[in-house]
């Protein structure tokens, strides 16, 4: 299993850990940044808006709702922990489609 996510026993949630870069031209997986999962956000870390982008780009990626998305820790960090319910998308095949 990758350091980048973990499934949570109690839940079966699938947990990532991210390392988020607001403020970038565009919306996207970035690669690894250590033991985390790059992602780059258009939307500025003010009020809010990027943990709201994050949050709606993760349930488009793992095709759930958005309320099955929750942000667990890092509300005001670059590092990021968040819990992903019932998502039929394999994280192994989103990995994959970005080395």
């Amino acid at each position: 299993m990758s350091a980048c996510h973990s499934i949570e026993a109690k839940t079966g949630a699938l947990l990532l850990h991210l390392h988020i870069q607001p403020g970038a031209s565009r919306t996207e997986i970035a690669g690894l940044h250590g033991d985390a999962l790059k992602i780059r956000l258009a939307a500025p870390p003010v009020d809010g808006r990027a943990n709201e982008a994050l949050l709606r780009f993760l349930a488009e990626l793992f095709q759930v709702p958005l309320r099955q998305v929750e942000l667990r820790a890092g509300t005001t960090g670059r590092r990021k922990r968040v819990a992903i319910l019932g998502s039929p998308v394999d994280i192994h095949s989103i990995l994959l489609s970005i080395r």
